[in-house]
């Protein structure tokens, strides 16, 4: 029995399976730049203009003909679009807070040096407001200590910060 493989011939032949440039690791050069959350404010405007069309329309073509073509409707859609467009523009923080300035502000709220540490974007609140979630440990090895601390990304304050004994013996070599 022949257990080489042939190539596939004929329409089959030009298939095959590729990761799209953007997320192919193998050409990535350089640090990892976070898209800033300022980029809601783009649909936000958007939603604005949409409401803006809508309240004029309502406004200017309305009447007590009972026309089914601009009825309450458009008020409506003009209010429901004016309120997501507001609270879309209120929502795009500006971050001035990279990860890096996290990890020191990280390090600074622990009160120990820090060795393996990682940080992740995440929101709080009801306008989602950027926070940096940073996991750390302390310097030894093993590490002795973890931290998680909550740095704002829009002014650099720490939110929030846990300490404690690391709870992890099982450290292979």
């Amino acid at each position: 029995m022949n257990d080489a493989v042939t190539p596939p011939t004929g329409p089959d032949a030009e298939l095959r399976d590729e990761l799209p440039d953007d997320l192919n690791a193998k050409g990535f050069v350089g640090p990892y730049q976070f898209p800033d959350n300022s980029r809601r404010r783009r649909p936000a405007i958007i939603y604005l203009v949409v409401a803006a069309v809508c309240l004029v329309v309502w406004l200017t073509q309305r009447g007590d003909d009972g026309s089914v073509l601009v009825n309450e409707g458009w008020g409506w859609a003009a209010l429901l679009f004016g309120a997501v467009g507001l609270f879309s523009f209120t929502s795009g923080w500006r971050m001035s807070v990279d990860e890096k300035q996290a990890l020191v502000a990280a390090q600074g709220a622990v009160g120990w040096p820090v060795g393996h540490a990682s940080a992740q974007q995440v929101w709080r609140g009801f306008r989602s407001r950027p926070t940096w979630r940073v996991l750390v440990y302390s310097a030894e090895n093993p590490p002795r200590q973890r931290g998680l601390v909550l740095v704002d990304a829009v002014d650099g304050r720490v939110v929030e910060h846990l300490t404690e004994a690391n709870p992890e013996t099982d450290w292979q070599e």
